[in-house]
């Protein structure tokens, strides 16, 4: 247990370097939050939404799940996006997705993997949706990667069939929906070319992202 007081002193630490830098900083966050960006990605450890894009506590609403799946049954999910839309007003969604995606990878083994089989049938059925192009790619490590962009794209596109963001768009509410993602072995993001800002722009988007070689 002694890791437990040893995070409680990295957090004295911490907020001393940041008080140092910024004496206000604190103070000025406790007033409330105006961030722009809605993050939805991946639980997994390596990927910490505001380090990898460089910027500070408030500045980003962060939802996590295995995988960054985006279904309308998920009202955890749901809440944060109507949340995010609707009373913080972000103007940006961003879907990101990462390489190397354990949730990914057991959707595209079939074997029983427990409790979280029921959650991966998410991914499973983006596997299954592009079953043919995922076959023609004969590098298991590519076809890998394409299934982590791919689902990256089906969970951005269910954003925007989400009804709050179909509301938002209704109502000419400045929103855009993105779909990017990952390298853990680079520390770099890549656009996968999804960029929707209203209802017209869903088919062509989604056509090019899919059409993208990996």
């Amino acid at each position: 247990m002694r890791l437990l007081p040893e995070l409680f002193e990295k957090n004295r630490e911490w907020a001393a370097s940041v008080l140092k830098e910024d004496p206000s900083f604190f103070a000025d966050l406790a007033k409330g939050q105006k961030p722009e960006i809605l993050w939805i990605g991946c639980a997994d450890s390596r990927v910490p939404a505001n380090q990898i894009i460089g910027l500070k506590p408030g500045d980003v609403f962060v939802h996590r799940n295995i995988a960054n799946v985006v279904v309308h049954s998920d009202f955890n999910c749901q809440s944060v996006i109507e949340y995010a839309v609707s009373q913080l007003k972000v103007k940006h969604i961003i879907v990101c997705g990462h390489y190397g995606c354990g949730g990914v990878k057991a959707a595209s083994e079939n074997h029983h993997v427990g409790l979280i089989d029921g959650w991966l049938r998410h991914i499973r059925d983006v596997r299954q949706k592009h079953d043919s192009d995922l076959q023609d790619i004969l590098d298991d490590g590519e076809r890998f990667d394409r299934l982590c962009e791919l689902n990256v794209v089906e969970q951005a596109l269910n954003v925007c069939h989400s009804t709050v963001v179909q509301s938002a768009w209704e109502s000419k509410q400045e929103l855009a929906v993105h779909g990017w993602i990952y390298s853990i072995s680079d520390g770099l993001l890549k656009d996968l070319k999804v960029t929707i800002g209203g209802p017209e722009d869903i088919a062509s988007a989604y056509r090019v992202a899919v059409a993208q070689v990996a």
